[in-house]
Order: structure tokens, then sequence, then C-alpha cells
């Protein structure tokens, strides 16, 4: 356990049904699904069930494991089992929406339909998804049972179609202003991935994954590492200082702002009066090479984005600070899901990320902009690719979707 994280005994989802008798307000479209289903079957209706077993074989599901099961060794974690009071034994797995606060101790890892028929305890009879939330189902887990769960996760999972989607919790999300802007920040990469952009009680990928994705994306393998990059990207200090450079130039002289000859020509004069006495000529030489081959880059990609649709006919981009503020929310939420991250932590770090973006823009427009540029800059290499398209789709989107964060969140 983390020193400074908060205990508490919120360790599975309690949801129940509300106490006027009015219907449930589900935290996701997802479980609103199925909470319908669960009526239906309630009702008579003998597909139900069956369709609720489809969508949960299509999104995949979250099963709880202790942190220090997970955490200590490798493979899969052993799946917990419980025993109901007529003596049957019961697997309780979870759908995204419902997922408590992440807790100190507790985990949760997401697994397919067909994963967890695959690691299927002998001799357990029951599957419950959703226990102790108005849109909860048990199914049996015989043979053929098991059979038909890797079945629907061959037909219906596809990872690719759980991306690429705004996902807005509708209940449990923070009231705090301040907080949800933080958590804007990200909608990027939230987008990207699925995630709901607006929910505290991030689980993302299942504790594994979320321990996978900063070790191989970001090369953080633990509390240290989380804590560094966390402070790099808040400082702006993980994009390269050019890229910065360059645009603070054209912001500081207005007659270089048309004319991309100026621009090169002050980067350069700038360049040289901020050089060291002692710099080697050579070095500096190569550096201002670099620099003035920038400038025609980022203005071939403003110009790509005008046409697109990303810039107004007459805008520029003034920072890309939004591609490490952006990814500091999210790293934060990621550091969290692993563990290497208090609660406490998670939350000032977002809501630093929220300020510093206030402080950079004067749009979410504008701050998408310099996030799809420092994103073309560090991966596209100018081929208006994939690195490029899927960005600007998901600009697009967010800029639209009218439960997208910067539609309902103001920047200032």
């Amino acid at each position: 356990m983390l020193t400074g994280d908060e205990m508490h005994d919120e360790l599975l989802p309690f949801q129940p049904e509300p106490e006027d008798g009015s219907p449930w307000r589900a935290p996701a479209l997802r479980e609103q699904r199925l909470y319908e289903l669960c009526q239906e079957d309630e009702a008579g209706d003998d597909r139900a069930g069956y369709e609720y077993l489809r969508l949960v074989a299509a999104e995949g599901l979250y099963r709880p494991v202790t942190l220090e099961a997970a955490a200590g060794g490798e493979g899969q974690p052993p799946v917990n089992v419980a025993t109901l009071e007529d003596g049957r034994r019961v697997v309780h797995v979870y759908t995204a929406g419902v997922l408590p606060r992440t807790h100190p101790e507790v985990v949760y890892e997401f697994v397919t339909l067909g994963g967890l028929a695959a690691i299927w305890p002998d001799e357990v009879e029951i599957l419950a998804v959703n226990a102790a939330t108005p849109c909860a189902h048990m199914f049996l887990a015989d043979e053929e049972e098991l059979e038909i769960w890797g079945e629907l996760h061959e037909e219906l999972f596809r990872p690719d179609d759980l991306c690429d989607r705004v996902e807005t919790r509708r209940t449990g999300a923070p009231a705090d202003e301040a907080m949800l802007r933080g958590l804007a920040c990200g909608a990027h990469l939230c987008y990207a991935n699925g995630d709901a952009w607006n929910t505290l009680n991030w689980h993302g990928a299942g504790y594994g994954g979320e321990v996978e994705r900063l070790a191989d994306s970001w090369d953080i393998r633990g509390r240290d590492d989380w804590q560094s990059t966390q402070e790099r990207l808040l400082a702006r200090e993980v994009s390269p200082w050019l890229w910065d450079f360059v645009l603070w130039v054209r912001e500081s002289a207005p007659g270089t702002r048309a004319d991309p000859v100026a621009w090169r020509d002050q980067v350069e004069v700038t360049m040289r009066e901020q050089a060291d006495d002692g710099a080697d000529p050579r070095e500096l030489a190569e550096c201002i090479t670099v620099l003035r081959a920038l400038v025609g880059k980022v203005t071939r990609y403003e110009a790509r984005f005008r046409a697109d649709g990303l810039l107004p006919p007459d805008g520029r981009i003034r920072t890309v600070a939004a591609w490490d503020l952006g990814r500091a929310a999210m790293v934060a939420r990621w550091g969290r899901g692993a563990r290497y991250a208090t609660e406490r932590e998670m939350h000032a770090t977002i809501e630093r990320a929220g300020k510093s973006v206030q402080s950079a823009y004067g749009s979410w427009a504008e701050f998408s902009a310099g996030y799809v540029l420092g994103r073309c800059l560090h991966f596209d290499e100018e081929a208006f690719g994939e690195w490029y398209t899927t960005v600007l789709h998901a600009h697009r989107a967010l800029m639209s979707d009218p439960d997208s964060p910067w539609m309902t969140v103001p920047l200032h």
C-alpha cells in the first residue's frame, strides 16, 4: 500500500435501487441497456439474458483481485471465488460503469468473456455480473455455457470497437468544475482509448493493463518513474524545447506571422542572440538549421489544419503546451490505475494540468490544435497519415458531440 493512500471500505460496487421507486439512473449507456435487459428478463423475455451476455461479450468485464495477488507474480492472478447462501460457488465480475472508487489494496483486472471461460475455476457454478446493482444478472456456468462464452467472444469482441468514442459517466462524476476541467484536458486520449473522460474512479485497462501501458509507452515501471515523468509533463519538459521556441519567436515578432521567410530569419537572429558566448559555432549552426526547417514544417501543418477546419482561416498555433499537459492529465490517471500514485496525488495533478491549460489557451479548440500539432511533430513526419487523421477525427467528434467534455465544461 502506498504511503499516504486513503483506506476506505468501497471494495466492491454497491448501487441500490432508488428508494422512491423511480427508475435507476445508470452510470453509462452500457449499464442502462443492461438494466433494460434485466427488466425484460423479469417480464418473461426469454432472449433478454442471452442479449445481456452478448453485450458483456462485446464490451469485456472486470474482476476484483487483491493488489498483492495482481502485483506479486507472473501470469493471470487467481480468480476470486465466493459462496452464496445456498452453498453454491460464484465468481463476481463487473462492467466498467459500476466499478467503485480505486482502493489501496484491491484492484480490478480486465477480462473478456472468452478469457474468463479459459481460466474458470473447477466446481464453480455461477457467474454473477454487476451484483449489488440494479443491472445485476446471474448465469449458470456449466461446460456448455463456457463453450457459449467462448463462441460469443470470438464473434463479438473486437478491441478496436471499444476505441474512438466519447464515453461519459452520467452519474458519479465530480461536481467541482476545476476538477472536470482538468479531466477534460485528457479528452483526446480518453476518446482514442474509449475511456470515460469524467470519472475519478479510474480502472482503465485494468490494473495489469495500466502497468503495461505505462511500461511500454512511457518506460514507467514504479512510483519514482511516475513522479518524475508526471512532473516533467506538468513543467512541459517532455516535448523538445525547440517546438515552442519557434512559436514563441513568431508571437514575439508580429511582423513574422504572415511571412514564413521573415519568421525563419527572426528565429535565427533570436537564437544567435540567446546563445552562450562560448557556444560551439558548428553546433549552433546545426541547431539553427533544424530550427529554420521546423518553421517550414509548422507552416505546412498549419496550412493543412486550416484546410481541414482544425484551425480557422486566419488561425495559428501559439504553443504546443497541450501535447504535454493533455498527456499529464492522463498519466495521472494511469499512474493511479497502476497504484503508483495515491488518490490525492492523482486529484492534485489533474487540477494542476487544468490550471496550466487555462493559462496557455483561450479555448478548447485552440488547445486541441496545439495537441494535434505536438502529436504530429512527435510522430507524423509530415506524412499526414494515421497519426494525423485519427486525431483529426477525434477533434471533430470532441468539438461536436453533446456529451464531449469540451461541449459541457468551459475552459474559462
